[in-house]
């Protein structure tokens, strides 16, 4: 079942936060125990470096020469069934508990919510990495909880504080840097890249604001089914309204890369994911969740031969610095 919740206004989402669905299989969050508590960061780490490796497979799978929807299609055909798994187990646990079956009006919103926060948002990114390196994707998707927080004050009425603001100009001072660096290199590729993946974290924001109430009425698990439902089903019209079924007959290395995606990238990190939220704090959580940028940018470096500059190194600690400042300021109460 998912994890992901739109921010109250003392409850903040955090770097912990990633950008994928967390499934939650109804079960109460674990007591820390002396053997939970580094199960838990293992957990942590495992779900973080995992995710991190998604632009990895995709700039692999581009030197192949797939189209970013044929690569999104075959991406949400090989996760779906799992995800269309934790709705059935969702549904056999509202079953035990007498709870009925939800109504078709929250459904159809789940849908409309999963085409928007899980095929928009994924098929900007998928967009954005034919132009821009994987290192300078990650960072840029790793400020979206920035985002939320101040769209849920222009447009949820929710509190916000200087700090937020604060963070968020150090963060993108932070990407200001590295995209000058690489426009100066690249030129106007990297500004259309850069705002594709930009449009991905912000629809990824709304996502989260507008998520909370369908996920009350149906319950995480359900909710991921039918929102993960919602973004394949406009993966693969988008796919078949530009494309013949025949291209979805690739080649054996590059179907190996879409399961990789699907599988070692999504399903399975945002299980650990789950399984770490269990037993430590979602601070501890947002703290291991810094590993993600850092291992893309060395897998960047080692597997797909990308330069890091010391302008590269310098606004990267700028983005962690301006998340992790943020991260740590709305996980304090505010007094009053």
């Amino acid at each position: 079942m998912p994890r992901i919740r739109a921010p109250a206004r003392n409850d903040r989402l955090t770097g912990a936060d990633q950008m994928t669905v967390e499934p939650d299989i109804a079960a109460p969050p674990l007591i820390e125990t002396r053997r939970g508590v580094p199960l838990g960061y293992a957990f942590a780490a495992a779900g973080a470096l995992l995710f991190s490796t998604k632009a990895i497979i995709v700039k692999l799978a581009y030197d192949m020469n797939v189209a970013p929807d044929t690569l999104l299609a075959l991406r949400m055909g090989f996760s779906l069934p799992c995800y269309l798994a934790i709705g059935f187990v969702a549904i056999q646990v509202r079953q035990r508990k007498g709870l009925a079956i939800p109504p078709l009006q929250p459904a159809i919103s789940a849908m409309l919510i999963g085409v928007l926060g899980m095929w928009f948002a994924s098929y900007s990114d998928f967009l954005g990495l034919q132009y821009i390196s994987a290192q300078f994707e990650r960072l840029i998707l790793f400020t979206y909880p920035l985002f939320v927080v101040i769209f849920g004050a222009l447009f949820f009425g929710q509190r916000i504080r200087l700090t937020t603001t604060l963070g968020l100009g150090v963060s993108y001072a932070g990407l200001a840097l590295i995209f000058t660096e690489h426009f100066s290199l690249e030129g106007q590729s990297v500004l259309v890249g850069a705002a594709f993946i930009i449009a991905a974290a912000i629809s990824f924001a709304f996502y989260q604001l507008l998520a909370k109430d369908a996920i009350q009425r149906l319950g995480p698990g359900l909710f991921t089914c039918i929102a993960m439902t919602g973004a394949s089903l406009a993966a693969f019209l988008e796919f078949f309204l530009r494309h013949d079924a025949g291209a979805l007959l690739v080649s054996g290395p590059l179907l190996a890369y879409s399961l990789v995606l699907a599988l070692g990238a999504t399903v399975l990190p945002s299980f650990f994911m789950n399984a770490a939220l269990h037993r430590i704090s979602p601070q501890a959580n947002a703290a291991i969740g810094f590993l993600g940028p850092i291992a893309t940018t060395v897998l960047a470096v080692i597997i797909l031969d990308e330069t890091l500059s010391l302008t590269g190194v310098i606004g990267t600690a700028l983005v962690l610095v301006g998340v992790g400042w943020f991260t740590l300021s709305e996980s304090t109460p505010i007094a009053g």
